[in-house]
């Protein structure tokens, strides 16, 4: 039923998968070491065909420097920030009262409305691009970072809701039974009792969510445009001008807009992992 382990094969099958395993991580890292490399090049060796070639003189950390200097970066950054974390809050938030209350009370239509909170996930988003659009440009929230926040937190409560539903419900009645008993009412039961059992699985979805919005791109072009609300993952195209593309320069962008959601995971790793994993051992 489940694959055998790798040192119970034959001698010859070890040797492969240790022999192929170091290509295949090479291969995936590719990428990423490309953008690496680009990222010290200087103007000279796109302007001269040299795209994959060694640099002709390395620019060292000077295109980190003039991504901060000569763009609009760090405005892109911050607009970040100021996008990704309400929206991480305001989904968290909303997620943990309604998978409270999908996941402890039973009443009619309880599975109904988890279903229309779930089957928002499987719908295109490719496909709400205009009535989205439209959407926003009514209300006098295109080109904001409200509207993008507020939108965010939309799309992403459903998700949310899914992992706290069903977090919720593995953890044991009993305990909110006995606080019933002792005539605690239902507010301080979910503020004092359930909400503290839920910190594991409140830093794996934080994680998550914070890594789905700050890596956003697709909604932050449609719904955004210029340095005053566009976050960092749109700002990087700014790199690009009339007639070339500082390829360079967004190559060193790029790094720089992926470190926060690696910090995020590292500093929260052991409580992400945990989340990820409560309940699987009993």
């Amino acid at each position: 039923m489940f694959p055998t382990p790798v040192e119970k094969k034959s001698k010859a099958f070890s040797m492969t998968y240790q022999g192929m395993l170091p290509v295949v991580m090479l291969m995936w890292l590719a990428p990423l070491l490309a953008v690496a490399l680009f990222s010290i090049k200087p103007d000279a060796d796109f302007s001269q065909g040299n795209y994959w070639g060694l640099p002709s003189s390395s620019e060292g950390l000077g295109n980190y420097w003039k991504v901060f200097t000569a763009s609009d970066m760090p405005r892109y950054l911050l607009n970040s920030v100021f996008i990704t974390v309400p929206t991480v809050i305001g989904a968290v938030a909303l997620s943990c009262m309604t998978g409270f209350a999908l996941g402890v009370y039973r009443f009619k239509g309880n599975m109904w409305v988890f279903f229309m909170f779930v089957a928002g996930n499987f719908v295109p988003f490719q496909i709400l691009m205009v009535p989205v659009r439209e959407l926003t440009l009514n209300m006098g929230l295109y080109d904001t970072k409200t509207g993008l926040v507020l939108f965010h937190i939309a799309f992403q409560t459903g998700f949310c809701t899914l992992f706290m539903r069903n977090f919720i419900r593995a953890l044991p009645k009993e305990l909110i039974e006995a606080a019933r008993v002792e005539g605690v009412s239902e507010l301080r039961i979910f503020w004092y009792v359930v909400l503290p059992l839920m910190k594991p699985a409140i830093a794996a979805l934080a994680v998550l969510i914070f890594t789905f919005i700050w890596n956003d791109y697709f909604w932050a072009v449609v719904l955004t445009q210029g340095p005053d609300s566009q976050p960092v993952t749109a700002g990087i195209t700014s790199f690009n001008a009339q007639f070339r593309a500082a390829y360079n320069m967004m190559s060193a962008g790029s790094l720089v807009a992926a470190l926060p959601p690696v910090m995020m995971f590292f500093a929260m790793q052991k409580h992400f992992i945990a989340g990820l994993t409560l309940g699987a051992v009993k």
